[in-house]
């Protein structure tokens, strides 16, 4: 029974995104900086470097939105889209590619991602195959561990993490303008999405915490794949808290626990006020960690 209602959960959250009005969506700016800025439409959260050099975006959500995303490009820069970023393949970050990149963008990514999107996908989680991408959206850049953008005034680091959210994450450091984005490798104020399917693992998004919490001061701008604008501290309680939960799940896997039996032992009850009421709910997050963990011990 449990099994079935999660299937349901996955099958009812995939259908939410083919089913989603997109006429209704409006894309915000927020500026973080002079030449920074944070976007949020439908799907992952946006980042955007505008300047004399380039225009410079982090992902591109869903393709209906394209026109709406370089609209509301077009109110902070008279440059169009040049270069495209994707954090990783997943549909809500990379939707738009096809439409970039048909006007003038050159679309940038990590190896994996390249190879995932370049073939038939299943995401387990949701139980929803996604067919290969088309040739025109798929990254025509791309890089192993780092590759830096040196634009408008700023040093644009994006960094390559271990098997995080998926095997293709990155992570951008605007090194002046003191701003992270870090992709689904965070959500912020919620449980988050582990694409065990690509490649993902629990461990991993704590590890690229890690990385971004070195990256970061205590004023830096930190934006995650989901949620609101977040910073050092939040992502700090958070990591801990993906941490703990990890800790828990492993001790449990190691004392021979079914994944029936660890999601019954309700390992994530600390912090379920805290980050229970997003998208994962919390006894479906117990069972993909586990599963995660007995499947890359």
């Amino acid at each position: 029974m449990k099994k079935l209602v999660a299937f349901a959960a996955s099958v009812a959250a995939c259908a939410a995104f083919a089913q989603q009005d997109y006429s209704r969506v409006e894309i915000k700016a927020t500026q973080l900086g002079p030449t920074t800025w944070m976007l949020t439409g439908a799907g992952g959260n946006m980042g955007l470097s505008a300047g004399d050099d380039a225009t410079f975006l982090i992902d591109d959500q869903f393709a209906p939105l394209s026109e709406k995303i370089a609209a509301a490009v077009a109110k902070i820069t008279p440059h169009p889209v040049k270069l495209v970023v994707n954090t990783h393949w997943h549909f809500d970050h990379t939707g738009g590619n096809e439409n970039f990149d048909k006007a003038g963008a050159i679309i940038v990514a990590h190896d994996n991602v390249h190879k995932r999107m370049s073939s038939d996908q299943f995401i387990d989680f949701m139980k929803m195959k996604e067919p290969a991408a088309p040739h025109a959206a798929l990254p025509v850049v791309t890089f192993g561990d780092a590759v830096t953008f040196h634009l408008n005034g700023d040093d644009i680091q994006v960094m390559h993490v271990p098997p995080a959210h998926t095997d293709g994450d990155s992570i951008v450091v605007f090194t002046k303008s003191n701003v992270i984005h870090m992709g689904d490798t965070y959500f912020a104020g919620m449980y988050p999405f582990v694409d065990t399917s690509s490649g993902g693992r629990i461990d991993g998004m704590v590890v690229a915490c890690d990385k971004a919490l070195a990256l970061a001061r205590d004023d830096t701008k930190i934006i995650p794949g989901h949620g609101p604008l977040s910073n050092k501290a939040e992502l700090k309680a958070w990591r801990d808290a993906l941490a703990a939960i990890s800790a828990n799940i492993h001790k449990l896997v190691a004392a021979g626990k079914s994944v029936e039996e660890i999601v019954a032992a309700n390992p994530t009850a600390e912090f379920d006020a805290k980050y229970g009421n997003g998208f994962v709910k919390p006894p479906r997050f117990a069972e993909m960690i586990a599963v995660n963990i007995i499947k890359n011990p």
